[in-house]
């Protein structure tokens, strides 16, 4: 689902927690039913003239007598570089595309994965017996047949040499 308005870029905060971007839409273009259903969904937005796409949370909608205000929660790994040109149209009049995006909501907020474990009644984790271990990592580095490589700084003493000490 997508739905195009026009609309007056309203800001862009960003603080320690979260970036949040805000759109005034007036006219004809603020009763689409579109835009109640997109209410609380990943979408992505897209401002006609813009190449590049902020990939955000749809917040809120709230409508008074004369606009309805949008807001988007911005992904966080969204980079400054991504976001530059995006935020130049900032205090202008645009043309607003958002479309549903195929991310979840879950997904939205997760942002990785993680390990997969299973938790049993009395708090003991267990994780998949398949997954990998820093050991499995270490023998894939060495080769086949000899033993894994030690960290050759392991074995520096910084107080052994006298002359460190001049």
């Amino acid at each position: 689902m997508q739905v195009t308005v026009k609309a007056h870029f309203n800001k862009q905060t960003k603080d320690s927690k979260k970036e949040l971007v805000q759109f005034y839409v007036k006219g004809e273009d603020e009763k689409k039913p579109e835009i109640n259903q997109l209410t609380r969904e990943v979408v992505e937005l897209q401002i006609e003239g813009v190449d590049q796409k902020l990939t955000c949370e749809f917040s809120k909608t709230t409508k008074d007598s004369k606009k309805t205000v949008l807001e988007f929660i911005v992904k966080g790994d969204t980079s400054a570089d991504h976001s530059f040109n995006f935020y130049k149209k900032a205090g202008s009049d645009i043309t607003l595309n958002i479309v549903e995006s195929q991310m979840s909501i879950d997904d939205f907020h997760d942002g990785h994965e993680g390990v997969s474990y299973t938790v049993d009644n009395d708090g003991t984790a267990h994780i998949n017996p398949d997954q990998m271990s820093l050991e499995d990592v270490e023998e894939e580095d060495s080769e086949p047949g000899q033993e894994p490589k030690e960290n050759e700084t392991d074995d520096y003493d910084p107080f052994e040499d006298d002359d460190a000490l001049e």
